[in-house]
């Protein structure tokens, strides 16, 4: 019985292939490169590659920041599907997975069927997957079952979601993923959702991370790209966006941010010219609202004395609250 499952799929997969449905199906698609690019035959019964415990060793410390980064949120996502049979991973963008949540009871499970730490899950040598497709298309997707290429996967439902640097850069991808039978359209819904939540959350952390020192400002959300981050510094330059925000605020995500005014990429409006009376202005006002009114200590923090800041106020036009 198993071997004509075999034979069923392989020709299911070949014959969708040479259809001509690529065109229009993603799947398809992602079928038609696992064959014809990477020269793999869905029926191979060979085992997901492994490295060995020095190359995960390595690897793990090429992505430290976000492992650090996907902690708690990896957790938070295992405690909510972890009692629906599910295993979390996180993989970095050679589809490899190098952090993962599991119940200890379903790990002998899990580890035959290669969804372990240091399995090799891309599309190039497993053809149509979650983990692997997901780094090319850079998308959330669910490949269950039967919509994997490799007949010995068609036992798993694999939903993945790619994860972002603090440079907008791919970094990885977050999967969810079951070998139960019983996984309903609806519950892989939840999990989508749940595993999108959790990758903006790991985005977010390592983002914060990255730039410690600076000020993070949430964008507006948008209905395609919902909210971003940006990371503005002392001299009120932002510099640092998230992908998010990039997108929302029209910026190419896949080139090198050069620093930018905030006011000039949040107000939306041409740049406007800038006096270096406007910068002393705005250095008075920001000395008096952190003294609360008081000028003498503005007039000690900005290193003036009172009758030069009283001389400054009546040029601005401010006065002291």
């Amino acid at each position: 019985m198993r071997g004509l499952e075999l034979v069923r799929h392989a020709d299911r997969v070949e014959a969708a292939i040479e259809s001509g449905q690529a065109a229009k199906s993603a799947l398809v698609a992602s079928w038609r490169r696992s064959s014809k690019l990477h020269h793999l035959d869905p029926a191979g019964a060979r085992p997901p590659m492994r490295l060995s415990d020095g190359e995960l060793r390595e690897a793990r410390e090429r992505i430290a920041p976000l492992l650090r980064a996907a902690q708690p949120s990896m957790d938070r996502l295992y405690q909510a599907v972890g009692a629906a049979g599910c295993c979390v991973l996180l993989a970095d963008r050679d589809g490899i997975p190098l952090e993962r949540r599991g119940c200890p009871a379903d790990d002998h499970t899990f580890e035959d069927w290669g969804l372990w730490t240091g399995a090799v899950w891309s599309e190039q040598r497993e053809g149509t997957n979650g983990i692997g497709t997901c780094l090319v298309e850079q998308r959330p997707l669910t490949i269950d079952r039967d919509q994997h290429f490799f007949t010995r996967n068609t036992a798993l439902s694999c939903t993945a979601v790619p994860i972002y640097d603090a440079h907008a850069q791919l970094a990885g991808v977050l999967d969810v993923s079951s070998c139960r039978a019983d996984r309903t359209d609806a519950f892989a819904s939840l999990i989508l959702l749940a595993a999108g939540e959790a990758s903006r959350r790991i985005e977010a952390e390592l983002f914060r991370d990255t730039f410690a020192k600076a000020r993070i400002v949430l964008t507006p959300s948008t209905e395609v790209h919902g909210s971003g981050l940006l990371a503005i510094d002392g001299d009120d330059l932002v510099i640092g966006a998230t992908r998010a925000a990039r997108l929302a605020l029209g910026m190419a995500p896949d080139r090198p941010l050069r620093p930018v005014p905030a006011a000039d990429l949040l107000c939306g409006s041409e740049p406007r010219t800038e006096h270096l009376g406007d910068a002393e202005r705005a250095t008075v006002q920001r000395a008096l609202a952190r003294a609360q009114g008081n000028v003498s200590a503005a007039a000690k923090a900005l290193g003036v004395s009172r009758a030069t800041l009283h001389r400054k106020l009546n040029r601005f036009g401010l006065k002291a609250h």
